[in-house]
């Protein structure tokens, strides 16, 4: 497979590009990524329990097979903390051998997931049963790495590690613990050194200095032990001679876990890039080729590692060759330097250790479940990780997520109460109506007396028939009783709709659907006014009743809004204005007549003087009858021929090239609307000099509406700007 770099613009780049860019910048960021993962691989071998030439063999092959074949640019893939667990839990249950046929077993399930393209599947899991999974994976780590920091062993369980610390620290190896709090004290200050000295990765530097200082000062500490060189430790896998449920389980936990890592890693280096996205099949079966091939030569497990891609994109890696090359360097580093790792304290590995273990636990990531409420899941899912197993801890965590999301999709807020002052009645149904909620619905529509007057305000997204019965007959109840019940349907479920057929979310419901249905569907001409004002006593007059009611003896507009005749410009829809916000006035190509038409002027006068209104705004658009006329012009009728004339001098600045009409242009914007902003822009100049206009001060804006793209541009008497969804503008320069 050809290396590519896969944050190269489109185009296939000749192969002295290629190759220039591979060396600018994949060959240094290798070389980081290298130094990263280097101790990282180690320590992670020791912590699983592993021969330490297996985190080895796992880096190496995760570098260059994963690599190769995944589908994420930028990842890069090796040993992972996240494994380190159930690798640990597995080696003491089946031994290091049949470990290593579980890890074939899982990179071919993992190759499986993506030939059957279910990748996004995994992305499925509740991110902070993720978050919570690694926290609790990292605590353990770190309860486990203190003892060898003080010169001791690990326990079998949490628990154990967290009880027998007390006499691990009673019987302390005061050079071990020294040498360990150095590596520590290293890591957690290296983002404070200054930045060139802090392009050298942290964990290599912590891991030198440790390892120098146990060689210098007159110590005895444990060290690592290799058995032989790298080739040496390469071994085929064990098949088990039994108990395969348990091997069975295994293999799904390491599958599972190893897909979910590197998919969430790769969505998270993909956000730090503009290159090339992942594919996630793709990923997912490089990451189990990789698994494969690990387990086969006496590997760990390997995934996406967040730190270690993380690094590879700060290092300025443009495509998969740096992963590749990290690899080759560790495979070079292992055959012919691994004397030298046969130095380093096994203290040094722990502090490293500790300090990756407790950084799995993000502040950020606590603060956000307590502020999305999951706290319980996150703490739970924590607890069950560390104190049970890793699986255990997860399926409660899931089983808690799980509860939890039902329970906020199905409940739902019912609220009866009596109208301050009146003998009617309100009851607000708000949520998913279904049968759960029936004790909580009859409950509160009971508080209703009978014979009272009631309107039901519903805003509900799903009705299923048992609530829909129930409310049926408590309306049966009170119009028995003498008295009404009236309906006002906001939300997509509707009463009507209940007994149709089964019931549904009424997701993606367009608000059109809702305020012009009657005018969109099978509803005869003369049928859909009244259709129309039906649907809106139905679901909207309540809504606007309480502003209008404030309103019903006064007006105060803030606008005065000239704008075309044309029935697809909704003024305020596009202003996102309300009733009594807009004093608009329209006429065909929203002009404003010098002379010959008092319309514009009485309105435009009425709303200076006698509504204060401080705002003038002229809207024209896109597609405009009146300005195809004047452009081509035809002849539309002597009537509408004598009001275009008043278009005149639009026509005129037009066709001697005006500002507006060139910055238009190199927006991509055709003739007739290049003519329509320069109408806006003459009307806004006309405006302007108006005596009226002058003596109040009002301001005066030009706005043009795009119909295609329903976006609104600015307009002013020399160019156009955009507005985006902030309230920002991006002036665009004529040329």
């Amino acid at each position: 497979m050809a290396i590519e770099n896969d944050l190269a613009p489109p185009g296939r780049p000749a192969l002295r590009e290629r190759m220039n860019s591979v060396l600018r910048h994949d060959v240094p960021a290798s070389i980081v990524v290298f130094l990263v993962a280097l101790p990282l691989s180690l320590g992670i071998a020791v912590a699983s329990g592993a021969p330490v030439e297996a985190g080895l063999i796992a880096a190496v092959v995760g570098g260059i097979v994963a690599g190769l074949l995944g589908g994420s640019v930028l990842q890069v893939s090796g040993p992972a903390a996240g494994l380190t667990v159930v690798v640990a839990e597995s080696i003491n249950q089946f031994g290091w051998r049949n470990t290593c046929f579980i890890v074939v077993a899982a990179g071919v399930l993992q190759i499986l997931f993506g030939l059957s393209r279910v990748a996004r599947a995994a992305l499925a899991v509740a991110p902070v049963v993720v978050h919570a999974m690694l926290a609790g994976i990292g605590l353990t780590i770190a309860l486990q790495q203190v003892h060898v920091l003080l010169g001791g062993a690990s326990q079998s369980s949490a628990w154990r590690n967290i009880t027998q610390l007390p006499e691990q620290v009673v019987h302390l190896h005061v050079w071990d613990a020294a040498i360990g709090l150095v590596v520590v004290a290293i890591m957690i200050g290296w983002r404070r050194v200054p930045k060139r000295l802090a392009a050298v990765p942290g964990p290599l530097v912590a891991v030198v200095i440790a390892t120098v200082l146990s060689l210098v000062l007159p110590t005895d500490v444990e060290r690592i032990v290799l058995n032989g060189s790298l080739f040496d430790a390469i071994a085929l896998p064990q098949i088990p001679d039994g108990g395969w449920a348990a091997v069975a389980l295994m293999v799904l936990t390491i599958a599972l876990i190893a897909s979910v890592e590197s998919l969430l890693s790769a969505v998270a280096i993909d956000k730090m890039h503009d290159g090339k996205r992942t594919d996630f099949d793709r990923e997912l079966i490089g990451q189990g080729s990789a698994n494969v091939l690990s387990g086969l030569a006496g590997g760990l497990p390997v995934t996406g590692v967040i730190v270690r891609s993380a690094t590879n994109v700060a290092a300025g890696a443009r495509s998969r060759a740096s992963a590749i090359m990290h690899g080759v360097w560790l495979l070079l580093f292992s055959v012919v330097l691994a004397s030298l790792v046969e130095q380093i304290p096994l203290a040094a590995l722990a502090g490293l250790l500790i300090v990756i273990g407790i950084q799995l636990v993000k502040l950020a990531h606590i603060k956000l479940a307590k502020r999305t409420g999951d706290l319980l899941i996150y703490v739970s899912t924590i607890l069950g990780v560390v104190f049970l197993n890793l699986l255990e801890g997860v399926l409660i965590g899931l089983a808690l997520a799980f509860a939890l999301l039902l329970w906020r999709v199905v409940r739902i807020h019912v609220h009866a109460q009596q109208v301050p002052g009146s003998e009617q009645w309100v009851v607000r149904i708000d949520g998913s109506c279904t049968f759960l909620a029936l004790p909580k619905l009859t409950g509160e529509l009971g508080k209703v007396p009978a014979g009272a007057d009631v309107t039901v305000e519903m805003t509900v997204d799903f009705l299923d028939h048992a609530a829909f019965e129930a409310l049926e007959e408590w309306v049966r109840q009170q119009e028995n009783g003498g008295g009404s019940v009236h309906f006002v349907e906001i939300g997509s479920a509707r009463m009507a709709d209940a007994t149709a057929g089964p019931p549904a979310r009424g997701m993606g419901r367009a608000i059109w659907d809702d305020i012009l249905g009657p005018w969109r569907h099978e509803e005869a001409p003369e049928d859909r006014v009244t259709a129309g004002v039906a649907a809106y006593h139905r679901s909207h007059a309540h809504v606007v009743r309480p502003h209008l009611d404030e309103l019903r003896d006064r007006q105060d507009p803030d606008s005065f809004f000239l704008t075309c005749a044309d029935s697809r410009i909704v003024p305020n829809v596009i202003t996102n204005s309300g009733p009594g916000d807009l004093f608009t006035v329209r006429n065909v190509g929203n002009l404003v007549p010098v002379a010959g038409d008092p319309s514009v002027e009485a309105a435009l006068l009425f709303a200076l003087a006698e509504l204060d209104v401080r705002s003038v705004v002229v809207c024209g658009h896109s597609s405009c009858g009146a300005m195809k006329a004047l452009h081509s012009g035809a002849e539309a009728g002597p009537e509408i021929d004598a009001w275009l004339a008043h278009a005149a001098p639009s026509l005129e600045r037009f066709r001697r090239g005006h500002p507006v009409a060139l910055a238009a242009r190199a927006a991509g914007f055709g003739e007739v609307d290049q003519l329509s902003m320069v109408n806006v822009a003459v009307q806004l100049e006309t405006l302007r000099a108006h005596p009226a206009v002058l003596e109040r001060g009002a301001v005066v804006t030009g706005l043009f509406f795009d119909i295609a793209s329903a976006r609104v541009v600015e307009v002013t008497v020399d160019g156009i700007a955009q507005i985006d969804e902030r309230g920002q503008r991006r002036v665009l320069e004529p040329v």
